[in-house]
């Protein structure tokens, strides 16, 4: 990938333990798109850890809940590194934009689509990835438009997996309410609602910095 000053702010990305990382990174041979594409089968992994949760019981489902929220986490870091090595490292590719969008909208339906099946509401997974797609839609169509990307919650990337992973780490323990599957299922439904406010939020903003431009001129 190849990004722009036009990035997420991020935190960890001024972490001295994210600078050695992305520096060991970009003296290997390991392209930023390479890293993209990583977190597509972290994604997958997750999702598919989710899914495999919602049909298992005692141990094994605390295993698979454990891999779920690693792997969320991982599809993290794989979006924190391409990014840094690409910039930071100085390896960013022409095709670089193309890697830095599609991979996040595939791992935001993996991930979530996976949850909704292991908790016998698919329905709901698609609804929360496609507002979670929405989001980032609409954040492109304000930055084609000529406004800054909006990174703003509710719900932005890094919520949803948060989310997720507090999600998957709470479930571990809903056998001590005889509990099964609703820490999830009510993670769906934040998510959902959330994404879908964050795409009206981002909406908003975008056509007030359009008109503020026009008036502007």
């Amino acid at each position: 990938m190849t990004e722009t000053g036009d990035r997420r702010p991020l935190a960890s990305r001024d972490t001295r333990w994210a600078k050695r990382v992305a520096q060991w990174l970009a003296s290997r041979s390991i392209t930023p798109n390479q890293i993209s594409q990583a977190s597509m089968i972290a994604a997958a992994l997750a999702g598919g850890s989710f899914c495999l949760a919602g049909f298992e019981t005692g141990w094994i489902r605390a295993v698979f809940l454990v891999l779920a929220a690693a792997f969320c986490q991982l599809r993290l870091l794989c979006n924190l590194f391409d990014g840094m090595v690409a910039v930071e490292g100085g390896k960013g590719a022409s095709d670089g934009p193309f890697w830095n969008e599609f991979p996040d909208r595939i791992a935001d339906i993996m991930i979530l689509v996976g949850v909704g099946y292991g908790v016998g509401s698919p329905g709901l997974g698609w609804a929360a990835a496609s507002f979670a797609v929405l989001t980032a839609y609409v954040r492109e169509l304000g930055r084609a438009a000529g406004t800054p990307s909006d990174f703003s919650g509710p719900m932005a990337k890094q919520h949803r997996m948060a989310t997720m992973t507090a999600a998957a780490a709470l479930s571990v323990l809903e056998p001590l309410w005889n509990g099964h599957n609703q820490v999830l299922h009510t993670a769906l439904w934040l998510i959902a609602i959330g994404a879908a406010f964050t795409a009206l939020r981002r909406g908003r903003n975008v056509v007030r910095s359009l008109k503020a431009g026009r008036a502007g001129h």
